[in-house]
């Protein structure tokens, strides 16, 4: 499908990605773990988990966060910290970290509370974005039609360009990590040096396989619809289940109660069947996704289901001037705003490029 904007220009500066994590918590406020709500930009979320650590003199395993928030932009997100003593360190955060940082690198504590327990991974509800798209080609009446039929249907829930990494390295990286497990007859057993890059590169792996399940549906209009066989999922939960397709199951399909789904793939017996086994298997047959299907196996990864559909939830859009337009929505944690800007965009840029107008 073509996009509206042919090209436009993301994260020209920080305040044109704006990202508030979503958590619903009410502290203890008592514990031995202090909750602090910072204020970041042009940071990474593991790099001012680090920093924490330094400061506060603690292991970096005793600094928690529930997601990673983009490096290039201003986001809102709660860490946590493990302190046995209550020993808030003397020398405040903002003093500690200016060595460390970049003069248009910051990171602010907002606000701080004291809790029973360390802030875990994927805690956070959501996320809202406030995004502002610049030097727009494209017609206004299109891109606002496309983003009503957005706001209406959503987009395809693939996994976003930054579980990839930077020019995909990640993907290969997974490759020669699956390759050199299936090189040993010795079973796999997790490193807790490398845990955390070994866990990114299984899902980076997974991911892909996703995606490409998931370009099979788009490609016969199918991502939104149900087909013999699928799992459906209820939205905003990470429930699922099997029907017979009838009525009801179309109508809850098209309010937006339940979405098909496609595997998340691993071991146990698959719950699709009929068509979109058929059409899953014969994606993840292909010679180049074999080292991810065997690897994955053969280190016991769970099989689980992902929505193939994204709803974007409150989605306005204003335009602030002729090319400038600012979008505000919000995504359930494991989605990404880059999805949602790529049904919007064609050649989307990030930084301060001109548009190439040779060929207009």
């Amino acid at each position: 499908m073509t996009c509206p904007i042919r090209h436009a220009i993301y994260k020209a500066t920080p305040a044109d990605f704006i990202v508030t994590e979503q958590l619903a918590i009410e502290h203890t406020c008592d514990g031995e773990h202090l909750w602090l709500y910072i204020t970041k930009i042009n940071l990474n979320t593991a790099y001012v988990a680090r920093l924490l650590a330094d400061w506060s003199g603690v292991p970096t395993a005793d600094v928690g966060y529930s997601g990673l928030k983009d490096r290039h932009a201003i986001t809102h997100q709660w860490f946590s910290i493990r302190l046995s003593n209550k020993a808030v360190p003397s020398t405040p955060f903002s003093e500690f970290i200016k060595p460390h940082l970049h003069d248009s690198e910051s990171a602010e504590i907002i606000k701080q509370a004291w809790h029973s327990r360390k802030l875990g991974r994927g805690t956070h509800k959501s996320n809202h974005f406030t995004i502002t798209l610049r030097a727009i080609t494209g017609d206004k009446a299109a891109i606002d039609d496309r983003l009503t039929q957005i706001k209406t249907s959503g987009v395809p829930n693939y996994f976003g360009e930054q579980r990839f990494g930077n020019d995909g390295k990640n993907t290969e990286k997974a490759k020669q990590f699956f390759d050199k497990i299936l090189a040993t007859p010795k079973p796999y057993r997790p490193n807790k040096k490398t845990a955390e890059r070994d866990s990114l590169l299984i899902s980076t792996a997974r991911s892909v396989l996703f995606n490409a399940m998931l370009d099979a549906r788009v490609a016969d209009g199918s991502w939104q619809t149900a087909i013999d066989g699928d799992v459906f999922n209820l939205d905003g939960t990470g429930s699922i289940f099997v029907a017979d397709i009838d009525d009801d199951i179309h109508a809850r399909l098209s309010s937006g109660d339940i979405h098909p789904t496609a595997p998340l793939y691993g071991t146990g017996t698959p719950k699709h069947t009929a068509d979109a086994a058929a059409l899953y298997d014969g994606v993840l047959s292909r010679d180049e996704f074999t080292v991810f299907c065997q690897g994955l196996l053969k280190i016991d990864a769970k099989m689980s289901y992902r929505p193939l559909r994204l709803l974007v939830q409150a989605l306005t859009w204003h335009w602030a001037d002729n090319a400038s337009l600012v979008l505000d929505f919000e995504l359930p944690k494991g989605a990404f705003a880059t999805v949602v800007l790529s049904a919007l965009v064609d050649e989307l840029v990030m930084g301060s490029s001109s548009p190439d107008t040779s060929d207009a």
